[in-house]
């Protein structure tokens, strides 16, 4: 019957005995059955005050008048008062509410902050001091990693400058070989003519001793003969003159160090708030690229693709060459314009007021684009059956890579016919990020092709289930993903860890999503047309 009470301690009405009485007098301190209620206030010689009775006790004695209690709180002075402080002049312009109600509201109040902080805000902050250990090992395997690539950088220096080095140390000794082997030669030239000179010395003064006419009219003088050295030489002695040593060029030899500490806001900030032509969910806001910081191109549910300006001024109107509308787009190094016809199965260029196709597919359809740090262009594409998904890499319009399966050989990306939607980006470290709806994930794989995480949502998670559309990635390395069902961006480091949520600025229904050089994210807004600038750092 009322199996929360034994037999011995069922609480009863005071008045008729019935069991598990609803209400409380809490002047009398009676329980009372609904019944019973009207008899209670019919004794006229007390006051009564009857109150559900889960809220016994709570109505507190008046602390100006002994005998009353207070039934209403002074929302001016947030203090309980009883009838007489009521009718007092002290209380009379003030704001007065039902104390019963207030508590009850405060109650329901509290009830949501505590499950609010057990279910959302507590888990958050275990998730982010659990992450911590792991940055801090990270840290410390990076720090190693430059040590190391350090360590390489100055080896590969050392063994230039020692190269140089002995480079030069052979040089001083071919100069010297050749020094010497002309010495030698000058030496063995001179040591062959001292012996015709110390003859010709012996000659001379023979004849200057003799009187034969004969003898001396055969004479020769040889002077000239022996007043040319032999081999005579002349060398330029190598020498050094060193440079000055200038660290600032030793360093921009070696590289640099930087290290710069942002921090993630907890409130963005809407900069700019562009209305576009895309006005109605039918005609919805599909993707945005930036041309530069003050430029971006849109692409929507029609045939044009629209570049406007921050004040929200259309600059210029492009219609796809099939008439068809634009599953994606992206803007190239040279800054030009790709944009994807998943219709008629085409990547095309827009270049100037020339619109090139680069790529026909067969037998499959174009969903996102990213246009890589290298120039390269990858794009995510559906078989025509809708059974199968690959990331493709191309060169102009070669194809290079090819990346559909894991290592176990199974699909990395889902192929749902019915939900369809894939965004892709290419990150600092030149792994691939996708966006995979229906897989409910962020797929990221190596430049390889092999596959690095997947991330599914964070532990503490929102309403709706996780729903990734738009994707790109900023200056850190962090990705940023749309979450179109839960009206918010996640944000990841590079290894696919959650940091942070962009949800309380009014998002509604983003979708694409890109940055500019400064790291400010633009946001479109499936339902509303609207381009929206965010500064997430400070």
């Amino acid at each position: 019957m009322y199996p929360m009470y034994s037999l011995q301690d069922v609480i009863r009405c005071d008045l008729c005995e019935t069991p598990v009485p609803p209400k409380h007098c809490d002047i009398c301190h009676i329980h009372l059955c609904e019944a019973c209620v009207g008899k209670h206030l019919s004794d006229e010689s007390k006051d009564h005050y009857i109150v559900p009775f889960k809220l016994r006790g709570i109505i507190p004695k008046c602390t100006k008048h002994s005998t009353e209690v207070c039934t209403q709180l002074c929302t001016t002075c947030n203090i309980p008062v009883c009838p007489l402080c009521v009718a007092s002049s002290e209380h009379e312009q003030h704001e007065k509410e039902d104390i019963l109600n207030w508590f009850e509201t405060k109650r329901e109040l509290m009830q949501k902050d505590l499950q609010d902080l057990e279910k959302s805000i507590y888990p958050k902050y275990q998730d982010t001091a659990t992450n911590i250990p792991v940055q801090r090992a990270d840290v410390n395997k990076r720090s190693q990693k430059l040590t190391t690539a350090l360590d390489k950088q100055g080896e590969a220096l050392h063994t230039e400058i020692d190269t140089i080095i002995q480079g030069m140390k052979s040089e001083i000794d071919d100069m010297d070989a050749q020094h010497i082997a002309a010495l030698d030669q000058q030496e063995d030239a001179i040591n062959r003519t001292i012996p015709k000179i110390t003859q010709a010395i012996l000659d001379l003064k023979r004849l200057l001793d003799t009187s034969d006419v004969c003898l001396v009219s055969g004479y020769t003088s040889r002077t000239e003969e022996f007043r040319i050295l032999p081999a005579q030489f002349f060398v330029t002695l190598p020498t050094f003159t060193p440079q000055e040593i200038n660290r600032e060029h030793i360093h921009q030899q070696i590289g640099s160090l930087e290290l710069a500490i942002t921090f993630l806001l907890d409130e963005p900030r809407i900069l700019t708030d562009i209305q576009t032509e895309y006005r109605e969910w039918s005609n919805g806001l599909r993707s945005v690229s930036c041309l530069n910081d003050i430029e971006l191109w849109t692409c929507g549910n029609d045939n044009i693709l629209r570049l406007y300006n921050l004040q929200g001024e259309l600059l210029r109107s492009v219609q796809t060459i099939s008439g068809k509308y634009s599953r994606d787009i992206a803007v190239t190094r040279s800054g030009d314009l790709v944009y994807a016809d998943f219709l008629d199965r085409s990547i095309n260029l827009v270049r100037g007021t020339q619109i090139q196709t680069l790529i026909t597919l067969r037998g499959w359809g174009p969903r996102g684009l990213c246009s890589t740090s290298s120039g390269d262009l990858l794009v995510i594409m559906d078989s025509d059956d809708c059974k199968q998904t690959k990331v493709v890499r191309y060169s102009g319009s070669t194809e290079k890579q090819s990346i559909q399966w894991d290592d176990q050989g199974k699909p990395l990306y889902s192929s749902d016919r019915n939900n369809n939607i894939k965004y892709l980006c290419e990150n600092r470290n030149l792994d691939i990020c996708v966006a995979d709806c229906a897989a409910n994930a962020v797929v990221m794989v190596s430049a390889a092709g092999k596959l690095r995480f997947r991330y599914t949502g964070p532990p503490s998670t929102p309403q709706k289930s996780f729903g990734p559309c738009g994707i790109t990635t900023d200056s850190w390395g962090n990705i940023l993903t749309s979450d179109y069902y839960n009206h918010r961006i996640h944000i990841l480091d590079q290894d696919g860890h959650f940091l942070h949520y962009i949800h309380n600025c009014g998002l509604q229904s983003p979708l694409g999503l890109c940055v500019d050089s400064r790291d400010n994210l633009f946001v479109t807004e499936w339902d509303t047309g609207k381009v929206k600038k965010l500064q997430y750092y400070k």
